[in-house]
């Protein structure tokens, strides 16, 4: 796993670059996710700097849109803002009205800012269904995996099996490529509207593979699952709308 090195100030200020979650995932896109810790107690003062960047910058004629998640468990104050790029050459693109917020930027936003971590993960179409336009809400799981083409193999066939039983993948797979050294390996983002749509009962993807090919052959696929896992873990978040574009 490759780590990307940037200044808080430039990640900051690329981040706000980044294009919102796209509606369709027919092609391999670049989503940059960024981890944003609030410091105690300063949560309202970094949601008024955000929205006075987020004026100046449509003021100033900003095209480019982002979202902000807020992480509802897990420690800390932490918000994730999210974008898709389609390639690596649409991040050359400059933005003026960034520059001229600048100054915004570096007095209301960052002295409230505890950390801030980055990552980069490709998007994996062929498992994914669409982003709901109106969620509220996202559940993501992440995975630590050791042998990542067996991993992918579990999901391509589990994946399959959901989509031929409901119609449509559950979610939206990510492959990590840049990041720290606790950066997953891979994510699995489910939207929802409203809380309430969690309470859905369906068959676990589990239940849905074994009955579709017995559970002699699910078995082996199970082992395969767990030969390559190393550890998983998930949270909620839920949008924030004033401070997305």
């Amino acid at each position: 796993m490759k780590t990307i090195k940037l200044s808080i100030f430039t990640f900051i200020l690329s981040f706000f670059c980044v294009s919102l979650l796209n509606a369709q995932m027919a092609e391999k896109e670049i989503l940059t996710s960024t981890e944003i810790t609030v410091k105690p107690g300063q949560n309202a003062q970094f949601i008024e700097g955000v929205k006075k960047w987020k004026s100046c910058y449509l003021e100033n004629n900003g095209q480019a849109k982002w979202n902000m998640w807020h992480r509802q468990q897990g420690e800390g104050n932490l918000y994730v803002m999210a974008g898709m790029d389609p390639n690596w050459a649409s991040m050359d693109k400059e933005d003026n009205a960034e520059s001229a917020c600048y100054v915004i930027l570096l007095n209301l936003i960052l002295p409230h800012i505890e950390n801030v971590n980055s990552r980069i993960a490709q998007s994996m179409p062929e498992f994914s269904r669409s982003f709901t336009e109106n969620a509220n809400y996202i559940r993501v799981k992440y995975f630590d995996v050791h042998k990542g083409y067996a991993f992918e193999q579990v999901i391509r066939e589990v994946s399959k099996a959901i989509k031929e039983k409901e119609g449509d993948f559950r979610g939206l797979w990510f492959e990590f490529e840049l990041g720290g050294p606790n950066t997953p390996d891979f994510m699995l983002a489910e939207p929802y509207e409203k809380y309430a749509d969690m309470d859905l009962v369906r068959d676990s993807p589990a239940t849905i593979y074994t009955n579709k090919v017995g559970e002699e052959k699910a078995a082996e696929l199970w082992e395969v699952w767990f030969d390559t896992l190393e550890n998983s873990w998930a949270y909620t978040y839920k949008l924030n709308q004033e401070i997305s574009n």
